[in-house]
């Protein structure tokens, strides 16, 4: 016997249920396809762009605590020497407290003009 139905003079057959899939041209689905492609691969480069910005910043970052680390110790070590430094003088005093601070960035700054040629970091963000 015969599965097939016949409604309204047209004949169904079971198993064909759903939607046909639609006539899709091939060159434009593989056009769209390649234009995805192209979108994520510009996607991922920015992505990798912000994410190599940010680590560079970090290491900049980085390598600024490291020299200010170093300064302390200087510091400390003069200190155990029985030598007080000027900038921790003025803090102690109380006196002209904005420009020890000032002094403190401006030295600050010099050691680290000082550390690139020098190059202590083992950071190349750091040169």
């Amino acid at each position: 016997m015969d599965d097939s139905k016949v409604v309204g003079g047209k004949v169904k057959k079971p198993g064909k249920r759903g939607r046909k899939p639609a006539k899709i041209d091939l060159k434009a689905k593989l056009e769209r396809s390649r234009q995805s492609a192209r979108e994520c691969r510009a996607r991922k480069k920015l992505r990798y762009q912000y994410l190599e910005e940010l680590v560079s910043s970090r290491e900049r970052a980085i390598c600024a605590l490291r020299e200010e680390l170093e300064m302390y110790k200087q510091w400390c070590m003069a200190m155990d020497q029985g030598k007080i430094p000027s900038e921790i003088k003025a803090l102690l005093t109380g006196e002209e407290q904005g420009k020890a601070q000032q002094n403190s960035t401006k030295l600050a700054k010099a050691a680290k003009t000082e550390a690139n040629s020098s190059s202590p970091c083992k950071y190349p963000a750091c040169d």
